[in-house]
């Protein structure tokens, strides 16, 4: 019940957390009694230090508190942003540089690396959350998906064309 209401708190506040079950270590739900100097479950620790129980975790909350002292879970639009522009050249896809796990993966990974230009990837199959709302968050409804300086490039197709028409180099060097 305890536990329950300190992660619906937590939730409705929208505070990065994760949890752990002290039922299934004995040991850790005794030691960390004894390590906190408190003496009941649930515990909220942030960045290791402890917050309190549910109790003060509820006064926090009253007095506006608890989202000061708590970090928050990044939003996916600004986690997506964040992303796409974690390098200059930015390729999502299924799978990675060192293996691509399907066609489409592998045709733009041979294209890329043909270039010679420097290119970060992101394994799409890794993350669900960011599969689902990189499609809708760039308006493109597959993968592969490149991006040069933050700006969808767009897909495999895309890319053939701009190396056909001589435009993938100056494309990627975000010179046009």
């Amino acid at each position: 019940g305890f536990s329950k209401q300190m992660v619906e708190i937590l939730s409705k506040h929208g505070v990065a957390f994760s949890s752990f079950d002290i039922f299934s270590d004995e040991e850790v739900r005794q030691g960390l009694k004894t390590f906190s100097n408190w003496p009941t479950y649930p515990q909220l620790y942030v960045a290791g230090e402890l917050i309190g129980g549910l109790d003060i975790v509820k006064e926090l909350e009253a007095s506006g508190e608890l989202d000061t002292i708590c970090p928050k879970a990044q939003k996916l639009e600004d986690r997506l942003r964040a992303l796409i522009n974690k390098a200059p050249v930015m390729l999502f896809m299924k799978g990675s540089k060192q293996m691509a796990k399907c066609g489409f993966s592998k045709q733009i990974l041979e294209i890329m690396n043909s270039t010679g230009v420097d290119y970060e990837t992101f394994d799409i199959l890794e993350d669900e959350e960011v599969r689902q709302g990189l499609k809708s968050f760039s308006n493109w409804p597959t993968y592969p998906q490149l991006y040069v300086k933050g700006e969808l490039v767009g897909g495999l197709d895309i890319v053939k064309e701009l190396k056909e028409s001589g435009e993938l180099l100056p494309v990627l060097k975000g010179e046009n």
